[in-house]
């Protein structure tokens, strides 16, 4: 099955598993609940176009001289320069247009790469392996999220580190005005146990430093 659409109306498209449990419909939008690992997906009825997606994009103002957004940042930047051997090379997947966490990990001493599908559509960054990467705030915009987790799976060299930022939800009862939610990008919203499942399937060992952040590091 490859159309992503079909794909979340009939099974996860984290874990790829059948069984997806209505959970809740708010407004216009309907949720749908996996049992095997825990994650919540819209319904591609109420997903965006891509221009529109791309218009959402456009109105986030993250400056890389920013002392909030880069204390923001510093939720992951932190403990990843915690863990990384010196002067390493890393790949931040899905930068957006203020790329401030590369900025940040260069100022660590590692040298960072961009990607961005809309804003540095740089194709060849994804031909090589690299020590690390990065993806904050880009999971919980993914259509087929488990096609893009077996990318990065490859694009980690044996031992490297992916650190990942996304709110993870907790509160069922606070789901329908919980604030990330409001955002009519986020179609895939994240338990530690998705990620658990997740570390469980690559084979990567996994550890929550901070709230909402997950370090998992691919098998040597």
């Amino acid at each position: 099955m490859n159309d992503p659409r079909q794909l979340a109306r009939s099974r996860c498209s984290v874990c790829e598993q059948d069984g997806l449990r209505d959970f809740l419909r708010v407004d216009a939008r309907q949720y749908r609940r996996c049992p095997e690992c825990g994650a919540t997906l819209m319904d591609p009825a109420g997903w965006l176009s891509a221009p529109e997606e791309r218009a959402v994009y456009a109105l986030h103002d993250n400056q890389v001289d920013d002392p909030g957004y880069r204390k923001f940042l510093g939720k992951l930047v932190e403990p990843l320069l915690g863990v990384l051997p010196p002067g390493q090379q890393g790949l931040d997947f899905g930068c957006g247009p203020g790329p401030a966490l590369a900025a940040m990990l260069e100022s660590g001493g590692h040298r960072v790469a961009l990607y961005d599908p809309a804003f540095f559509p740089d194709d060849a960054v994804l031909g090589r392996q690299w020590d690390f990467l990065t993806c904050t705030e880009v999971v919980e915009h993914l259509h087929h999220p488990m096609a893009v987790f077996r990318q990065l799976d490859g694009l980690l060299r044996p031992g490297g580190w992916l650190g990942i930022m996304t709110c993870f939800q907790t509160d069922d009862s606070r789901f329908a005005n919980w604030h990330y939610r409001r955002d009519p990008t986020h179609i895939v919203f994240y338990r530690e146990q998705t990620f658990r499942w997740l570390a469980r399937y690559f084979g990567w060992s996994l550890s929550v430093p901070r709230k909402d952040v997950v370090l998992l590091r691919k098998p040597a």
